[in-house]
């Protein structure tokens, strides 16, 4: 079957919803990268109305997840799901949307991407968002090289021993990246689970 459940996903979306409120701005379109089984899009559509949610995945599989839970759902500002890769240098989203791309989300992906994605996404967002616009990232992060729990550097082991290009990164090396791509680091949250949310406005 197409629709996939990610129990993780339950336990935090309420958590990183508050912070979502209190951060994106009130109108227009909100762009998912990665969205994984469409769980976070159904809820957060649900949530942040008036604001359109569209969400992207470069897995075909998850695009089809994803494509279960709107309909479903039948939420009116979900959008359909597209294909992203952040990768390309030119992303293909930005046609055909009822709002602009106000703000870009992004959860549990650059732990289980290489380095480039965590460039390249910075690089994308410089080139389609305009000036006060914010990007969210939640997931585990080192601080100042330093795991923030037993548990974060036992799933950086694993994660490493799976594919070396992966791994927990270093919160102040992604907000090097932001930074030259124009983007400062207004927030972090600690979040459930030794997580953080770390937003990121527009210059």
């Amino acid at each position: 079957m197409a629709k996939r459940c990610a129990p993780a996903t339950e336990r935090n979306r309420e958590a990183i919803l508050a912070v979502l409120h209190s951060h994106l701005p009130n109108q227009g379109t909100v762009l998912e990268i990665a969205s994984g089984t469409g769980q976070h899009a159904v809820f957060f559509a649900q949530h942040l109305t008036p604001r359109y949610w569209l969400p992207t995945d470069i897995d075909a599989t998850n695009l089809a997840s994803i494509a279960v839970w709107r309909e479903e759902a039948d939420v009116a500002n979900l959008l359909p799901p597209r294909q992203l890769d952040v990768c390309d240098p030119t992303w293909p989203i930005d046609s055909d949307l009822p709002a602009p791309i106000t703000a870009i989300v992004n959860i549990n992906m650059l732990h289980i991407s290489p380095w480039a994605c965590c460039e390249a996404l910075f690089a994308g967002a410089a080139e389609i968002l305009i000036g006060g616009a914010v990007v969210m990232l939640y997931g585990p992060y080192k601080r100042d090289g330093l795991h923030t729990a037993p548990s974060n550097a036992a799933f950086d082991e694993q994660l490493r021993s799976q594919d070396p290009e992966w791994g927990v990164r270093d919160l102040e090396a992604v907000v090097d990246v932001a930074v030259e791509q124009g983007f400062a680091c207004q927030k972090v949250y600690e979040m459930p689970a030794n997580n953080l949310s770390v937003i990121f406005e527009r210059g």
